[in-house]
């Protein structure tokens, strides 16, 4: 793969005070509820409303519109302070910010004018809608269609596993308006209120507990023909590109987590008392822990790289950002794993946190791509000889 190239962005002390108003965020509002939203399965709409007043809503949308507009490399700093607080809360905000992205990127003038300022502030929360029932990563043969009736589109269909949905006020769909593949899909902007709209059963899950997942069912939505984003049969382009930075932002939100978790063993380790002294006395604990510390520090290397190689539109980007979501999202759900052993049975309660960590970070291994998805690409440019 080509070597990264440099990219013009923030200084170092203009990157450090972002990074350090987010931990004082995190530490002040996120941080002592975690446990609690989690145990509660409660969506916390007004803390991320004031996330959103620190500019948290459209990281790298423009300014024009409200957005902070800053870049990747930016973004993945965000992310791992965020999720050092809540992996479910940070990743839900991950997802509003794909799908501001989209508008922004791809939207009309009047489109971006008319959606991302509210977006923005997070007074409104945005969903990004890709999967279904049958077209998991296989995204490319979705069913969900939208035809065209005079100065409307017609929407109907289902979204599975769509995190927001219900509370949020604005959908980014994927629909297919063509022929079968990637070519005969579109992207349209589906506001909330819009009949024939409607949400499954919350789902019960494994971790994400701090944001709801549900179906998103079209019978018949009726949009307005300004409502499709970019082109007719660019949806899927759309969503491909929203996933690169949907992958770096996940795999920030693993890194954090899971360093979070390691530096809670690192402090169990020195206190709590063993076999005659402390657990620190116990070199193959100790062995596991540099273990997992090792790895996350190879983990956010490559995590940087990535969003550096994204910020400079790099033609490898997309390849180096699918092997930077794989090793970074193992590698995290490795380390927080680890955590948990080294805490022994209080690393299972729940009340010590680590174990929602775990719980929270398996399924970065599957969504934005699963990680065998993203072997998929990284074996497929090697062999084609284009990484």
């Amino acid at each position: 793969m080509s070597t990264s190239p440099s990219t013009p962005g923030l200084d170092a002390e203009e990157r450090r005070a972002i990074v350090e108003a987010v931990r004082d965020f995190t530490e002040a509002r996120i941080a002592p509820k975690a446990v609690e939203w989690d145990q509660a399965h409660h969506f916390p709409v007004d803390v991320l409303a004031e996330a959103g007043g620190l500019g948290l809503g459209a990281i790298y949308a423009k300014e024009d519109v409200g957005g902070s507009g800053l870049g990747r490399s930016e973004a993945v700093l965000i992310f791992e302070q965020l999720s050092r607080g809540d992996v479910a809360v940070a990743a839900y905000i991950s997802i509003h910010n794909m799908a501001v992205w989209m508008i922004d990127t791809f939207g009309t003038d009047e489109q971006r004018s008319r959606w991302v300022p509210h977006l923005a502030g997070m007074e409104n929360l945005a969903s990004y809608c890709l999967t279904e029932p049958d077209a998991g990563s296989d995204a490319g043969n979705l069913r969900t269609t939208a035809r065209r009736e005079g100065d409307e589109w017609v929407l109907s269909g289902t979204k599975q596993f769509i995190s927001g949905a219900g509370a949020s006020s604005v959908y980014v769909v994927m629909a297919r308006t063509g022929g079968a593949g990637p070519k005969g899909i579109s992207a349209f902007i589906v506001p909330a209120e819009s009949e024939g709209l409607s949400f499954g059963a919350v789902e019960q899950k494994m971790g994400w507990h701090a944001q709801p997942t549900r179906q998103v069912v079209m019978d018949g939505v009726r949009v307005p023909a300004e409502n499709l984003l970019g082109e007719e049969g660019q949806g899927f382009s759309i969503a491909m590109r929203g996933l690169n930075g949907g992958r770096l932002n996940i795999a920030a939100c693993s890194l954090g987590g899971a360093q979070w978790a390691v530096d809670r063993a690192a402090e169990h380790l020195r206190t709590r008392q063993a076999f005659g002294g402390p657990l620190t006395d116990q070199q193959g604990l100790v062995f596991a822990l540099a273990d997992a510390h090792i790895e996350l520090q190879a983990a956010r290397t490559m995590l940087h790289d990535a969003a550096a190689r994204l910020d400079a539109g790099d033609p490898d980007a997309a390849v180096v950002v699918a092997g930077a979501k794989r090793f970074v999202t193992d590698a995290g759900w490795k380390a927080a794993n680890t955590a948990l052993q080294l805490h022994g049975g209080y690393g299972y309660l729940a009340e010590y946190g680590i174990e929602k960590v775990v719980r929270d970070l398996r399924v970065h291994q599957i969504l934005e791509g699963t990680n065998e998805i993203m072997r998929v690409i990284v074996g497929r440019a090697l062999t084609q000889g284009a990484a």
